[in-house]
């Protein structure tokens, strides 16, 4: 899979030091991936959700560090590309303003 753009994960991490562990381990599983669809995925990352946008799209939300932080994206498995929308806090997750922005 081709991620847009890592720049966003990794200025993320810079700013949270504690998910930049395990946004790293994201990037290097998603990057060796061939994921068909949200199932396939599900294999390598259980946890994954798909959400439902105030726009009506569909986002995939991953758990990062424990749960302490939401990486959100649109995966476009019929082109092999990931697109990072949002990585929050999960207090700044659990607010859903990030919904409507979508």
């Amino acid at each position: 899979m081709r991620i847009v753009t890592k720049h966003r994960i990794l200025s993320y991490a810079k700013s949270h030091p504690n998910s930049a562990t395990n946004l790293s381990a994201w990037i290097s599983v998603a990057d060796s991936a061939s994921w068909e669809n949200f199932v396939h995925l599900r294999q390598t990352f259980p946890h994954a959700d798909q959400v439902t946008t105030g726009s009506k799209r569909t986002a995939t939300v991953f758990n990062i560090a424990g749960n302490h932080h939401r990486l959100i994206t649109a995966i476009h498995y019929n082109t092999g590309i990931i697109y990072i929308l949002k990585i929050l806090t999960h207090a700044e997750y659990s607010k859903n303003r990030w919904k409507k922005e979508l």
